[in-house]
């Protein structure tokens, strides 16, 4: 993942460990495989999120096998071609569009109580399937040097300005696009969002191939306006960038403020249930919650955990988008339409 740094820092390994060390987890000297081992599906960047794994991973008393093959939406395809037969136990996924089209498709256990309520319920299933690990948000960036943040609109409308032709750019192959536009048609309605997209389309937008080369695009000058997501823009602050890249938070309710989630569900058909529960409950520490801040800039799910390293806001004050994150599995109707349009 572009941008993001990779280290683990001193206070995350302690938390992580503190918090192993509470649960009465076995010592380094006992029997990792005393109750076997799960397998997970991993859309998660390996990079990111193997360090984090493997930590907390040597705190339980069995083990975990991470399958990165391919990213998020590939590992659902694969899950779902191989129905009942899947030896994948836990899946843990980069967006709700991929939770939710195996939620869906019934390959989801329904999780305990006690999980779920460390988890907002829109950050959650409504059915209690899957559950968010850590968020993120869509907002807009901008080059300082051209343009202020109260010149930029409250919604994503004000984007189809004759103002912003040929000054904004984008990725509509990335999977955050996309979910955005799903958001844009599950509460807007599909001729609305055609609509929409065909009058950006006619602003000449700036296609890339992905978010860092937005942000990449803005800081150049190439572009005044970016759309993507929050964790883009963070790091640009520690580099001492973020004098000459702004970052603007559309309005609350607003489709381009849409907050989506990584998140991570246990698979019907595992053999071993309360061990892949356990490494749900896991990515729900603290010490869990505080490496996505520390690491990754992304929004910690759980209640009371900040970030050492970014000024993020916590996720309560977000405003975002009131949106039931199960829809957002129609992404496939999403890319069709995009198909239509011409943007992809």
């Amino acid at each position: 993942m572009p941008l993001l740094k990779r280290a683990l820092s001193f206070v995350v390994v302690s938390g992580l460990l503190a918090v192993a060390m509470a649960c009465g987890a076995p010592g380094g000297d006992s029997d990792v495989e005393g109750r076997g081992s799960i397998l997970v599906y991993s859309g998660r960047d390996e990079g990111l999120v193997a360090p984090m794994i493997e930590l907390f991973s040597g705190e339980l008393d069995f083990t975990v096998d991470v399958d990165y093959a391919g990213n998020t939406h590939a590992q659902v395809g694969r899950m779902l071609a191989e129905g009942d037969d899947t030896p994948a136990e836990v899946f843990f996924g980069q967006d709700a569009a991929a939770l939710g089209m195996l939620d869906e498709n019934d390959m989801l256990e329904t999780l305990p109580d006690d999980i779920l309520g460390l988890v907002p319920a829109r950050y959650r299933s409504s059915k209690g399937t899957w559950i968010a690990t850590s968020a993120r948000e869509r907002v807009l960036i901008f080059n300082s040097a051209r343009v202020t943040d109260a010149q930029l609109p409250a919604g994503i409308d004000g984007l189809l300005d004759p103002r912003w032709r040929g000054q904004i750019t984008y990725a509509p192959t990335n999977p955050s696009f996309q979910s955005f536009v799903t958001a844009l048609r599950v509460t807007r309605g599909d001729d609305a969002a055609r609509r929409w997209l065909t009058n950006f389309l006619a602003n000449d937008p700036i296609a890339l191939p992905d978010n860092g080369s937005v942000v990449q695009a803005v800081t150049s000058g190439q572009a005044t306006l970016g759309l993507t997501n929050h964790y883009y823009w963070y790091p640009l602050v520690l580099a001492g960038g973020a004098s000459s890249v702004g970052l603007h938070r559309f309005a609350a309710g607003d489709p381009g403020a849409l907050v989506n989630v990584a998140g991570a569900g246990v698979v019907k058909y595992s053999d071993n249930k309360p061990q892949a529960i356990e490494f749900l409950r896991e990515l729900l520490s603290e010490g869990a919650q505080a490496y996505f801040a520390d690491e990754a800039a992304e929004y910690p799910v759980v209640s009371g955990v900040t970030s050492t390293t970014y000024e993020l806001p916590p996720l309560a004050e977000v405003a975002g988008l009131d949106i039931d994150l199960d829809e957002l599995a129609s992404v496939a109707q999403t890319r069709t339409m995009l198909s239509e349009v011409g943007m992809v």
